[in-house]
């Protein structure tokens, strides 16, 4: 879940409209059986990246990124929860106070339990994205899909936001999302897919529904995957 929707038309920190509204559809996808892992970002709040421009070294600066996407994940916990759906938050740098230490066999019983979880802190690791976090723990608890939540419908092969003719993929294969550079996710979590056969489905979390759609099947955003493009 990217984080930076999270912060809705303020464009920063958590609205809690979109909050209340991801926490509704996420209850709701729960009541249908499903095991749900989440990961967020912390892009709302802030980005390793951003941080090179103040002076702050890219390590120190993707620890900070990760520190936000705790307080995100803790945001989300306390809606679901407050909506009757139990989450744990297991965070991969150690915060016993407030989240569990990311353990994935702790993880794979909180699943067992219907529990929703959410995986916090990226990796661990600087240089690595909340993308790649994904994929990794993706594989570790055995996911059947990455469902990439974001604030557009799908991949296009140029912006959107700058080029109106710009046009959306309904498919798309790893190696074309790897070779033409698509915004997808960035390439270490792309390669990490490819080589396990897991497959990413990129829609926009901000159409109320899009999670349940997904879930069930319906055709929306775009499907990453191993066979043919279309």
């Amino acid at each position: 879940m990217s984080g930076e929707a999270l912060a809705g038309p303020g464009g920063y920190g958590i609205d809690p409209t979109v909050l209340r509204t991801f926490a509704a559809e996420v209850k709701e996808v729960h009541g249908l059986g499903c095991q749900l892992a989440l990961v967020i970002g912390g892009g709302n709040i802030f980005r390793g990246l951003g941080g090179t421009e103040f002076g702050i070294d890219r390590a120190t600066g993707d620890y900070m990124g990760m520190l936000a996407t705790v307080i995100n994940a803790l945001a989300l916990q306390a809606a679901l929860e407050q909506g009757g759906v139990p989450t744990r938050v297991l965070s991969a740098i150690e915060i016993k106070e407030v989240a569990e230490p990311y353990i994935r066999r702790r993880a794979t019983r909180h699943l067992e339990k219907g529990r929703v979880i959410i995986f916090a802190a990226g990796t661990g690791n600087p240089f690595f994205t909340t993308d790649t976090a994904a994929s990794l723990r993706a594989m570790e608890i055995g996911a059947q899909i990455i469902f990439k939540a974001t604030k557009v419908d799908g991949v296009y092969d140029s912006d959107p936001k700058k080029n109106p003719q710009a046009v959306r993929f309904d498919q798309l294969t790893y190696i074309d999302v790897l070779n033409r550079s698509l915004q997808v996710m960035d390439s270490t979590a792309v390669s990490l897919c490819m080589d396990n056969g897991l497959p990413i489905l990129v829609f926009n979390m901000l159409r109320s529904g899009n999670i349940k759609r997904a879930v069930v099947g319906e055709k929306i955003g775009t499907l990453v995957h191993g066979g043919r493009a279309t």
